[in-house]
């Protein structure tokens, strides 16, 4: 009985969650967060804090790709750009905000992946260059102004491959360690290719026609950025995505 209670009681928190969003799809703030700086993302957790709003889900989903860079850039914090914006980056800010997102109605953290960061799919395990961390011997030496974690020399495109691997890695660790002590769901997916963003930006015009073409017509794997969004919400607020420590991926 105790257990039916509760679950209408659950019930009725996520429907006013629900008509509170339905709302507010008018409404919209926004605050700077800039993950190549850690400053920058300490200052935007403690102005989020301090403003008082709820966190449902915190849902990390900014990147950068520099597949085309002969050398590493470093941030002001003296880590390589790929690896800081796209995990370091997040990783301070998942930690900084999962108390305040406990307890919230929804509890959920996000983080998006890659299939690129997956060594058993097509388009990580034959695509070179592979991801690979190695035995971690670039975080292991501090990673200050060392390009790559697992400490070789710079490749642009593995370290956005090995930046989105350990995206996935940590929501693992995070299930394990939190899921049950605070009851936050943690998830991470790849929505599918969006072939025709600015996350490619560096790679030259012929493959930016072409690839998103390729995958449209060839292997099926090119969705929309609206598409990807609408599959990026579902995991953030769906019932059918409420289990925790689940890797969801689209192919098309």
């Amino acid at each position: 009985e105790s257990e039916v209670k509760l679950k209408h009681q659950v019930d009725e928190q996520l429907a006013e969650y629900r008509t509170k969003v339905s709302a507010l799809t008018t409404e919209k703030h926004t605050m700077e967060l800039d993950l190549a700086n850690l400053n920058g993302v300490r200052s935007f957790a403690e102005k989020f804090l301090a403003s008082g709003r709820p966190l449902d889900c915190l849902c990390c989903n900014a990147a950068v790709y520099l597949p085309n860079q002969p050398e590493p850039s470093f941030t002001v914090d003296g880590y390589e750009e790929s690896m800081q914006v796209n995990h370091l980056g997040h990783f301070l800010l998942v930690n900084l905000l999962l108390d305040h997102v406990a307890k919230s109605v929804l509890k959920r953290v996000v983080v998006v992946g890659s299939v690129t960061g997956n060594t058993n799919t097509l388009a990580g395990g034959f695509v070179w260059p592979r991801a690979e961390l190695g035995k971690l011997q670039g975080f292991d030496q501090g990673f200050k102004n060392i390009p790559m974690a697992d400490g070789k020399e710079f490749n642009g495109a593995k370290a956005y491959k090995d930046a989105k691997l350990c995206n996935m890695l940590t929501v693992n660790e995070l299930h394990r360690r939190y899921h049950e002590s605070k009851g936050v769901t943690f998830s991470s997916l790849y929505p599918g290719c969006i072939a025709d963003t600015e996350l490619f930006r560096q790679k030259r015009q012929w493959f930016r026609v072409w690839f998103p073409a390729f995958q449209k017509y060839v292997i099926g794997g090119y969705v929309s950025e609206a598409e990807a969004g609408d599959r990026l919400a579902t995991v953030c607020a769906s019932e059918e995505c409420s289990k925790s420590g689940v890797y969801w991926s689209w192919n098309g």
